[in-house]
């Protein structure tokens, strides 16, 4: 049997919100798509705080949807189209009392060995060799999807200038500092995070030079209590500058993961991220080709928008692992506006992260 979105949107109707009326009669139902037993939606609140406290519902839709003929599986992602309260207090301050100072940024300073946080038994670099090719939310989603299979998994957002895990992630408080000098990273969907965003507000630039920036990494890799990890993803800018360059010349990295869409211009940058972790002798683990393929959540129809297999093309020609490809989703965009990762669900897009992290998990990676 055939599903069709007025039926799915009849059975909404009848799921009742705690506060009054329902999905389909109060406009929360957004991007309703339907790929032959696949359904998938989006419930749409106006805060943040409201999106998260509708996860009882997200859960029911799924569930109600399920029962209709035809459908196989169902996927609902909550997002907000209103900003997040700004955060309360750290926990660890006392009423009236001043946090510690804590001094980000600065030149780095001079060290024995390698900066590798103690306790951390791999650390993998995912960088792109240009910007708007997903990077992040290939990380984002990686990390979710390496702590749902059980690795103990940490987030260090690197791209300083440009921070998007706090957002991706759904963190919105600044990081406790007992002593001024040490860093309590934050937790959010089962991975330890850590990102200059914590520390600034959303639209405030960071304006600094190389030094500064090598600092801010060197201080976010050794004064965050880190703990017990089985695997540290870095989410670096995009190109070959200072960021990069530190981390794998001050640091022992397992190696780096590059990330591209299949298109020549964004390819001839990637090649470029790749030459750097060559010269620097970082080991390349492999390629993801993201934005791989775009299906027409009304016809079926798939495209490839960005062209298609050049990643892959470009990882059999250099020798090194392609890792998988990732298609352009409306879903995962979404998801990761509401700061709350595809990965962390159900539906195609999850199983995809799931997989691309049980093929590290299985090559020893992670």
């Amino acid at each position: 049997m055939t599903v069709t979105r007025t039926a799915v949107l009849k059975v909404l109707s009848g799921l009742t919100l705690p506060d009054g009326g329902d999905l389909v009669g109060r406009d929360m139902v957004r991007a309703v798509q339907i790929q032959g037993g696949r359904v998938s939606f989006i419930i749409e609140t106006e805060t943040p705080e409201l999106a998260r406290r509708m996860e009882p519902v997200r859960r029911a839709a799924e569930q109600l949807v399920r029962t209709l003929p035809g459908v196989t599986t169902a996927t609902v992602a909550l997002t907000a189209h209103g900003p997040a309260a700004k955060a309360p207090p750290h926990p660890a301050a006392a009423p009236g009392d001043a946090p510690p100072r804590l001094k980000i940024g600065g030149h780095p300073k001079p060290q024995a060995g390698p900066m590798n946080p103690n306790g951390v038994a791999r650390i993998i670099a995912i960088g792109s060799g240009k910007g708007g090719v997903g990077k992040s939310t290939v990380t984002s989603n990686l990390a979710v999807a390496l702590a749902r299979q059980g690795r103990k998994t940490g987030l260090l957002d690197a791209d300083i200038y440009g921070p998007s895990q706090p957002r991706m992630m759904g963190v919105n408080r600044r990081p406790a500092s007992p002593d001024g000098k040490t860093i309590l990273p934050l937790h959010s969907h089962g991975v330890t995070c850590m990102s200059i965003g914590f520390m600034l507000p959303e639209e405030k630039a960071v304006v600094w030079r190389g030094p500064m920036l090598m600092g801010a990494l060197q201080q976010m890799l050794g004064q965050v209590v880190w703990g017990e990890l089985d695997i540290l993803l870095v989410d670096l800018p995009p190109g070959t500058g200072d960021v990069a360059m530190t981390l794998c010349q001050r640091s022992k990295l397992t190696g780096a993961i590059v990330v591209s869409t299949p298109q020549d211009v964004a390819l001839l940058d990637a090649r470029k991220a790749l030459n750097m972790f060559n010269t620097l002798t970082t080991p390349v683990l492999g390629l993801i080709e993201n934005m791989s393929t775009y299906i027409c959540p009304n016809c079926g129809h798939e495209a490839h928008i960005f062209g298609h297999g050049g990643v892959e093309a470009e990882a059999h020609q250099l020798g090194v692992p392609f890792l998988g490809a990732l298609p352009l989703s409306l879903e995962t965009r979404v998801a990761g506006d509401s700061g709350v990762p595809i990965a962390t669900g159900d539906g195609p897009m999850a199983e995809s992260y799931m997989t691309l992290a049980a093929r590290l998990v299985a090559g020893g990676m992670a």
